[in-house]
């Protein structure tokens, strides 16, 4: 004979299970908060020493503390984890959150129609805000950019497609020399094409040789993060389209490239991005100037870079809020151009879809 035991109705033993776990986080949460305000109220410690020698220690044995209380010791190493990566996030996300407000506070008192279409002509540093802008620097980082983008962009894809579409002898130097020149600094390229171009009186400092000193930058990030885009590619795209009969070229035209756009756009812009803001080799291979150039291959040009580095040091109130306002107009011509690009890589997909 047997007895079958019934569970009661009301016996839910893991609603104190649950419970005790809320307590124990909570506990966890707030005590390493507490005991830092504590040390803070006795101490002269700056808030961010405060953040990474009281609190993250403190949050870490917490949560290492409240792990093995609620799911032993086998939680430990995944509960420390996840406060050391949510303790970065947060403190990365405080760090750009006020650089963002930061530009946007100093900036706007800058910002204006005329600061973004005027040039700098007949401007002195204490001439008000309401005279003068920043038009010429953006026509001269629009011009030199855009130089060095096509300067950049066909040799970093050749460099791509011979990498991961052939078999060559060269593919290991090759592939050497480009992540060699990704950790090139910027200085350095501004003086290779100092001493190349300008020292040896080849050219004058113009926005061409500001353009080829970008290049030389934005040439490597392209031609890796191109690489990695075409290895995405499954190669049985590849192996589908020359076993139907198609040349290797237009295998590579016709179902690689496509295949890969979306990810060829986006390491154009992680190009992009890294060139924009450059400041040391433009200061190398360029000459400032107040007014509007249009043509890279003679006179001085100004870019956006270079005009906040020759404002910012100036002790007048007016200077610097020219050099905020630069820097905003910075900041949101590299939003919108990321922005555009989004828009771009979506449309793109519905089409395939």
């Amino acid at each position: 004979m047997t007895t079958t035991l019934e569970r009661p109705v009301n016996a839910t033993p893991w609603a104190v299970t649950a419970s005790n776990s809320r307590l124990v986080g909570g506990v966890a949460s707030i005590a390493p908060a507490a005991l830092t305000y504590l040390v803070s109220t006795v101490s002269t410690w700056p808030g961010l020493l405060l953040l990474l020698f009281v609190f993250l220690p403190l949050q870490v044995i917490a949560a290492a503390i409240a792990a093995v209380i609620i799911h032993g010791k086998r939680r430990v190493a995944d509960a420390i984890l996840d406060v050391l990566v949510y303790f970065a996030v947060a403190l990365l996300t405080i760090l750009l959150g006020s650089v963002v407000v930061s530009l946007f506070t100093n900036g706007s008192h800058a910002l204006s129609l005329h600061f973004i279409v005027w040039d700098s002509s007949y401007v002195t540093p204490s001439t008000s805000l309401d005279y003068g802008g920043v038009g010429h620097a953006i026509v001269g980082t629009v011009v030199t950019v855009g130089v060095a983008m096509i300067l950049a962009v066909p040799f970093a894809l050749a460099i791509a497609i011979y990498l991961t579409e052939t078999r060559g002898r060269m593919r290991g130097p090759v592939r050497f020399i480009v992540q060699s020149m990704s950790g090139l600094p910027s200085i350095v390229a501004g003086l290779f094409i100092y001493s190349m171009l300008i020292l040896s009186g080849i050219s004058p400092q113009t926005g061409l040789t500001g353009a080829f000193a970008l290049a030389l930058l934005m040439l490597p990030t392209v031609a890796r993060m191109s690489e990695e885009v075409l290895k995405l590619v499954p190669s049985e795209l590849r192996n589908a389209a020359v076993a139907l009969g198609a040349p290797r070229r237009s295998a590579f035209f016709q179902v690689t490239f496509p295949a890969a756009r979306t990810g060829l756009v986006t390491a154009l812009l992680l190009g992009l991005a890294r060139i924009m803001g450059e400041t040391a080799p433009l200061i190398m291979t360029t000459v400032r100037t107040d007014h509007t150039n249009v043509n890279p291959f003679t006179g001085a040009m100004t870019t956006l870079p270079t005009f906040i580095n020759a404002f910012v040091s100036d002790p007048h109130d007016t200077s610097q809020h020219r050099a905020w306002g630069a820097a905003l107009v910075l900041f949101l011509m590299v939003g919108i151009l990321f922005s555009i690009a989004r828009v771009l890589t979506g449309s793109i997909k519905l089409r395939r879809k």
